[in-house]
Parts: C-alpha cells; structure tokens; sequence
C-alpha cells in the first residue's frame, strides 16, 4: 500500500489538507508519525505479527492533553481511530488502516501509595511495569500471566490471571480510571462520579472512551510458590478429572491453570521432555512451601508422579514473565475462547481429540480457573457477568512461520466446535477475534442492554468503534449526552 492510499482515508473522504494536518501536529507533545517516516513501520507494528495494518496517522501521546487533542482531531474529521495500549489484542484491535492509531505507550507513569495499598497506573504500562513499581513493597495487582500484557487492554476486559482466585478480576480491584470522552472532555469514572461509566469500564472494554489511568487497590503478595508441572499426555484424562474435582473444594489461595503444551526447546525443560506434546497445571499458591505442599498433597497423591515439577519459592513479579522469552512480539496468533460452567467427562473426552494434537511448539490449550473471589459478586455487579463460571478458556494457535497459519488457525477452530456444546456460551472478550454481534452479545448475556445504555449516553456517534463494538442505540452526534459531559 502507497503512501496515497494509505491517507486516503475512506471512500468519500479525500486525503487531509496540510494544513488541517499540521495545525493538529503543532497540538501535540508527542511524535505524529505518518507513512513515509522513517520509524513508521516500527511505529505501526503490534504484537500479533499475523496483523499488517497501515494507520494514515499514529500519534505517541506525551501526555492526556495529546489524548484530548487526538479525540477532537479524529472526531472533527470523521476519522477511524483505533486506541492502543499494550498492543497484545488478538484481532490487532489496537490499530487500523488509513485511520488514527492513539498510542498510548508513552503514559507510562505509576505512583504507588503503601499505606493505602493502591496505584495509580498509565494506560500505558504493561503489567511488568506495574510489577516492578509494587513488588518493593510487597504488593501486587491481580493481572493476567505474561508481563508484557497491556494493563488498559486486560482490565477493560474483566482480566483474569493467578491472583484471581483469591482477589477477583482486574475490573473488580479497580477503584477509579480517567477518561477522555468522545467530546473531548475528561471526566473520573468510580463508584462516585459516573457511576454507569465505571460499571461499562469493568468488563466493557474500550468502547466508552479513552481511559488515560486507572487506580487500583494492591494485595499483599511478595514471594508465591509457582512453576508448571508435567505429565505424560497417557495421563491427561486422568489429570483433567483430578484437577477439576480437586479445585472445587480448594482455597482460593489455591490457583492453578490445565494446559495442552508442546514443551519448549530451552531451560528450565529438561532435555528429556523437549519438543514433547504434554499436559500440565501451572502453579501461583499464596503462602510458603510448606503449607503449599501440604495443602495440594490430595491432588498430587492421587496421581502418578509428573515427569516435571517446577514448583519453587519465587516472586510475583517472576511469575508474571515466566513465558515472556517464548512469546516474543511479532508471531502469529490466533484463538478461541469460551466460559466453562462444568468439566465433564464428555467434555475431557473431546479435550483429548484434540488437545493433544497441539500443532506447533507454541500453540496451546489453557484453562484459567475463575471460581472464588470473581464469584463473590452478582452477575449484573460489573459489565462482566460470567460470574457463574468455574473456567475461562482459550484456544491458541502461534507459531513463528506464516506458512503454518492455516494448520494452527484450523486446529483453534476444530477444537473450539468440539467443546462449544459443552461451553456456558459467551466468552472473555479479550479472547475474541472478530466474530460479531451475536457473539458479543452473548458473552454479556443480560448486561448487554445495559452497555448499549452507556455507549448511547457516552459515544452516541460511535467514534470509539476498533474494539468488541458494541453499538449505540442512536448514532447521530459525536459527542457524549449532557448526562456523559463532564461537569
């Protein structure tokens, strides 16, 4: 695609004047960045290399102001724009062609209070920031399991990870976030100020605005016994059985996730089990080695002896990149997600068609457990509602070679119609691709009219649309209600 094309920016709308364009520039403290420039296609690359998109514009915002000022520049212009946090979305959300990529990797700032046990993090930061700015002193925030996620991307969409077990969602440890609105304004969503905001914001995704920071509420986490444990693919069956009767009645302190995995060519794997086709649990327990063992000790001796036990004493934060070194930016990906109620053994048995077929050294079958903490609250409580669920699981195709996508993207597939009657319906809205409307809807069941509400009164003009859309009841203006301006 040539330079023209790409700023010719739809099928009405000639390319922008110099002057509409260097006016917006001369708005920013950040770098504008247009095709051509000599740092544009390291600019518009994102994490999933299977996505090849070219924005007419992508801005690296310094600070809100550069936010508010993309806002009005792209809704002034009736202009795509696509909001990029981390960049991890699988659909490559975060960007889009011949439109306004707001990049937000620049508002990276986070202040932590100890006393209070709370951050304030930049829609910017990946969860390894976070992470580094917490663990001095002994906190932690509930996030996913890789550290190079983006914290806007995961808690907009509810964010499940090792801590939830025991402290719910990211949404759920969400106190207040910043929000740059369709008209440009700023407003603070939580419990107090723009209350039906804060509930779109937990669960909702990106669809309500630009948020520029969020606040969280912090736990007392330092050092956790973690590491994946092995077994022979002979003894998946059984595992999957153990696994399941045994999480029903565990602590929450208890968190452990069931993968399909071909073991990675590279330490801490021993030589022995490298390249294998195998299943597992990857562990985070709260609490010291002792009582850790003790209290997994039903589990583990009603199973054969795993051909690997990485469990240790080691810190969050180690957690958190565990498997950052064997999923660098720029593969392949692709998955299928959906909520599980009940494990059955109907459905373990179509889990063995094919999960045991992982069909590339980074493909794999991950099912996250979201019981306890995340169950605590009713369904309707946050934009999220599969409170009911015992299992979010996801389907992931990657490989390093695009010639395989076909092979991955098929097994996704084929898999995710093997257990989707025995899925709750809907599914994690960070684990869709594009599978549109009704799908959508059915990952929010009876909060979605509720969305609808707060997308109409917030973007009635739909200008926040590259995301899990969730259309307005009346597109017309572009700005938010009186009702969404802020005060």
């Amino acid at each position: 695609m040539n330079r023209r094309e790409i700023l010719h920016l739809n099928d009405t709308q000639e390319i922008l004047d110099e002057p509409t364009v260097a006016l917006f520039s001369e708005s920013l403290r950040g770098p504008l960045i247009q095709p051509g420039d000599p740092d544009y296609d390291d600019a518009r690359a994102i994490y999933n290399g299977m996505i090849d998109k070219f924005p007419a514009f992508i801005v690296q915002c310094a600070d809100v102001a550069d936010v508010m000022s993309c806002v009005n520049f792209a809704r002034d212009n009736k202009i795509l724009t696509a909001v990029r946090g981390g960049g991890h979305n699988g659909p490559g959300l975060g960007t889009c062609d011949r439109g306004l990529v707001i990049d937000m990797s620049r508002l990276n700032g986070i202040r932590v209070d100890p006393k209070a046990q709370t951050a304030r993090v930049g829609a910017g930061c990946t969860w390894g920031d976070v992470d580094h700015a917490t663990h001095p002193y002994g906190l932690a925030a509930v996030s996913g399991i890789m550290s190079t996620t983006g914290v806007a991307g995961l808690t907009l969409g509810g964010g499940h990870g090792y801590l939830t077990r025991k402290y719910g969602l990211s949404a759920d440890n969400l106190l207040s976030a910043d929000v740059v609105l369709a008209d440009g304004s700023i407003v603070t969503a939580s419990e107090d100020e723009h209350a039906d905001l804060f509930w779109a914001l937990r669960g909702g995704g990106g669809n309500f605005g630009v948020v520029t920071s969020f606040e969280f509420q912090l736990h007392p986490v330092d050092h956790v016994q973690a590491g994946p444990m092995l077994w022979d693919n002979t003894h998946a069956p059984e595992l999957m059985r153990r696994y399941r009767d045994f999480l029903e009645d565990a602590a929450e302190e208890l968190y452990a996730f069931f993968t399909f995995l071909q073991v990675p060519d590279s330490d801490p794997f021993p030589q022995a089990l490298r390249l294998q086709r195998m299943c597992g649990l990857v562990w985070c327990c709260i609490g010291d080695e002792e009582q850790t063992r003790d209290a997994i000790a039903p589990l583990m001796e009603s199973l054969p002896e795993p051909a690997m036990d990485g469990m240790q004493t080691m810190s969050y934060p180690a957690v958190q990149s565990m498997f950052d070194v064997f999923y660098p930016s720029g593969l392949q990906w692709y998955w299928k997600g959906a909520f599980i109620d009940e494990l059955t053994d109907a459905a373990i048995a179509e889990h063995m068609k094919h999960g045991l077929n992982v069909p590339t050294p980074e493909s794999t079958m991950h099912l996250y457990p979201i019981d306890g903490a995340v169950q605590a609250k009713a369904q309707d409580e946050t934009a999220f509602s599969y409170r009911n669920s015992r299992w979010s699981q996801v389907i992931v195709g990657v490989t390093d070679n695009p010639a395989q996508n076909h092979q991955m993207i098929d097994w996704a597939r084929d898999y995710y119609r093997a257990i989707e009657p025995y899925s709750a319906g809907g599914t994690y809205v960070n684990f869709m691709m594009e599978e549109g409307d009704k799908r959508l809807r059915a990952s929010y069941r009876d909060n979605f009219d509720r969305l609808v509400d707060v997308k109409s009164t917030y973007d009635p003009g739909n200008l926040f649309r590259v995301n899990q859309n969730i259309k307005p009841r009346r597109a017309g203006r572009d700005g938010p209600s009186s009702k969404g301006r802020a005060a």
